[in-house]
């Protein structure tokens, strides 16, 4: 993958290059995917997004924040990361108003909980959580976003993010032990 392209045409982009998308989209798409499954692994089977669905339904999102100052490659599948997140929390609250209710678990953040499908209260939860601690910590939050939403390892964590991994791993291991705080008064 040419990173430097990837930067070169989403500034092209911001400033106002139309066509500049039609030759990122084929740069960022199979790493989108990626994210997007990652995203995936905790809904459950029958989930009305695939990860091509929400690959293009994030993409549709990103490419209206045309007025981003895009510094690099990582800012934007940060972005991508982040838009994806959104797009399910939001799903995800839809569909619990259409329930009504539900029983409530206590829900924790382990790295099994990375791999296990989650009820909608579940990811809500730990999504209401990952706001208050991005108040307190914006990057512990983009680590958690990476990692528990994301599923992305480590090493694709620090890449994302331009970290090196031990700091991730400390900021990992920091978020995971306030927010399992915060979730056990939920």
């Amino acid at each position: 993958m040419d990173t430097s392209r990837i930067t070169q045409l989403l500034q092209a982009h911001a400033s106002g290059d139309q066509n500049a998308l039609d030759e990122l989209i084929p740069l960022v798409y199979s790493e989108m995917h990626k994210i997007a499954r990652g995203r995936l692994i905790g809904e459950r089977p029958d989930h009305t997004f695939s990860a091509t669905a929400l690959v293009h339904e994030a993409y549709l999102k990103l490419v209206d924040f045309n007025r981003i100052d895009w510094q690099n490659r990582y800012h934007f599948f940060g972005m991508a990361s982040q838009v994806m997140r959104n797009i399910l929390v939001d799903y995800a609250v839809k569909r619990q108003v259409q329930k009504r209710g539900g029983k409530r678990n206590r829900v924790t953040l382990d790295e099994e909980h990375l791999k296990e499908e989650m009820s909608l209260d579940d990811i809500i939860s730990v999504d209401h959580a990952l706001q208050r601690l991005e108040k307190l910590d914006e990057r512990q939050a983009k680590v958690v976003e990476c990692r528990f939403f994301g599923g992305l390892t480590i090493e694709e964590t620090a890449n994302t993010l331009g970290m090196s991994e031990p700091t991730v791993s400390r900021d990992w291991k920091m978020a995971r032990a306030w927010l399992n705080r915060e979730l056990k008064n939920v």
